[in-house]
């Protein structure tokens, strides 16, 4: 319990952090400045706070535990692509939506949606399936908790009531700060979790004896070799991670986040230092993640490697209970911790623990994503703020931000798949189908609200059919079982980590139809006014 100790330390921190944001502001804040922070963060704390939003459990426990299954090619699907496009989407459309954001007043981009297609009740349907789509992404970060706490108390805290207290806690300080207090924890939380990276590999790796040691052994033993390939991961899935970093934009909370910098010059810093804090944080993950393979004086690792190696052996003639229970033992969301558990001092690994606290519980941007778009997209859209004041319209998110986290941490109780998968087959693959909405509203004078509509209604219903079809159809053991096939070509498979269509994850077809649909529509339907496309193309719109 003394690494908990540092974890609970840390906890206290960032609720008194909230805590100060709130006297800070004296309760008194109007919406922009609970919700935006009054659209005035500086640099330092604009940088390192996107970043830190971007990066949730998913990053660390996510991308070591996919490192642990699938090698060392997890840092091809994610890192590499991710590094050069997050910045390069957060440049070119980041700055047009804070320049807007700035003009318009907007604070969602749901409003932005409204004014710009001259819409009401489709931004209302664009609100609710840009919500359901981030409630995956809130999960995963009390999932991280849970699991987190776990791990680092050698179970002494169970998984419930560890995501119990990160929810908590997470609730107390956006409760309390808004987007001030979000941001500050968020810059606290990504120091950390990047020095965690760099110290965490050279700590595990010298008590493994040194890493060329360990890669050596992977190389020699043919049941790991392939760790240090793509080998296991088929070109067309490597290809479609290339579109999951398009989700990053279109997130609400990342776009949100977009509107707070006091200057657009903040955003060029960040096209820099983004893909260097990618490699500081994601390499280590991913490097640690592979050579857990090999630790073999670590039984609790050991009990997850012959779980996986019971489920390819005999997977198809177990019963659907036993297989999925071997499922579960066999997933590496908790590898790190139980790398550091083993291999760094007591007071080391309760530090690092409580970095890897900093990143799993980088859930609270999403939280007070969807309690600003309630507010002003619904709540205020529909007359909530003109009859009962900007007063109540903040008192309203605070008490979403109560009803979200609730539903997120019983979501999470629930949660049947890994941190990495509920990530990829839900929330980045719908937000990745969503982005040709932003593009098209800020870059196409010709998009309508009919097109706008038609991209959002394909992205909620393919990711329903997904996830359909992944509870009919149980993840197979072993190679993908064909599900639906034409002509010797297979059309729809359902694979150990999810779904295939045509050979490609379901992201590639959700993204490339939506965008499909967003031009072929708008060609047919009519067009904003030309008032409305002068306010947003205008050469002084261009200039800023």
């Amino acid at each position: 319990m003394i690494q908990s100790l540092f974890v609970f330390v840390y906890l206290g921190i960032v609720v008194y952090i909230g805590i100060f944001a709130f006297r800070k502001s004296k309760g008194s804040e109007g919406a922009e400045g609970y919700f935006l922070a009054g659209r005035s963060l500086g640099t330092v704390v604009f940088i390192l706070s996107l970043f830190g939003t971007n990066m949730t459990a998913f990053a660390i426990l996510g991308s070591s535990g996919h490192a642990f299954t699938f090698g060392i090619v997890t840092y091809g699907l994610m890192a590499s692509s991710s590094a050069i496009i997050i910045p390069l989407s957060l440049f070119f459309i980041g700055t047009r939506l804070w320049a807007l954001g700035k003009r318009h007043g907007f604070m969602t981009p749901v409003q932005m949606f409204r004014d710009r297609w001259e819409c009401s009740h489709i931004g209302t349907v664009i609100f609710f399936v840009q919500s359901a789509l981030l409630v995956p992404y809130i999960v995963i970060g009390v999932m991280g908790g849970g699991t987190a706490l776990s791990a680092i108390s050698a179970g002494r805290i169970p998984y419930w009531f560890g995501g119990a207290i990160v929810a908590l806690v997470v609730m107390s300080y956006v409760f309390f700060g808004g987007m001030r207090g979000t941001a500050w924890v968020n810059t606290l939380q990504t120091t950390m979790f990047l020095l965690f990276g760099a110290v965490a590999f050279v700590v595990i790796g010298i008590g493994m004896g040194g890493f060329d040691a360990t890669i050596e052994s992977l190389k020699s033993s043919p049941a790991t070799a392939a760790m240090l390939t793509r080998e296991r991961i088929s070109p067309a899935y490597f290809f479609s991670y290339m579109f999951i970093p398009l989700s990053s934009i279109a997130f609400p909370h990342i776009a949100i986040f977009c509107l707070t910098a006091r200057r657009v010059k903040q955003f060029k810093k960040t096209v820099v230092l983004y893909p260097l804090c990618m490699i500081v944080l994601w390499l280590p993950c991913v490097f640690l993640g592979v050579v857990a393979n090999r630790a073999s004086d670590v039984p609790l690792i050991q009990e997850k490697i012959e779980a996986r190696a019971h489920l390819a052996a005999e997977g198809p003639r177990l019963a659907s209970e036993e297989r999925a229970a071997l499922n579960a033992k066999a997933t590496g969301d908790d590898v790190l911790l139980f790398l550091l558990e083993r291999y760094a001092p007591l007071w080391l690994a309760g530090l690092l623990g409580a970095g890897i606290m900093a990143a799993v519980m980088a859930s609270d941007s999403q939280i007070l994503a969807l309690s600003t778009m309630f507010t002003e997209d619904f709540f205020a859209f529909y007359g909530g703020k003109a009859r009962l004041g900007e007063r109540v319209q903040v008192q309203t998110g605070r008490i979403f931000v109560i009803v979200v986290t609730v539903i997120a941490y019983a979501l999470a109780l629930r949660a049947p798949e890994s941190i990495f998968s509920l990530a990829v087959q839900y929330a980045f693959s719908g937000y990745a189908a969503l982005a040709p909405l932003l593009v098209a509203a800020l870059f196409w004078k010709g998009s309508t609200r009919w097109g706008a509509l038609a991209s959002t209604l394909w992205t909620a219903l393919s990711v329903a059919a997904v996830a359909v079809f992944q509870y009919a159809v149980p993840a197979p053991p072993g190679p993908p079982v064909v599900v639906w096939s034409v002509g010797g070509i297979e059309i729809l498979s359902r694979t150990a980590g999810g779904t295939a269509v045509l050979g490609f994850m379901p992201v590639v077809p959700m993204t490339i139809i939506s965008a499909l649909l967003m031009v072929a529509v708008s060609l047919m339907t009519a067009k904003p006014g030309k008032e409305t496309i002068a306010r947003y193309f205008s050469k002084a719109m261009r200039r800023e």
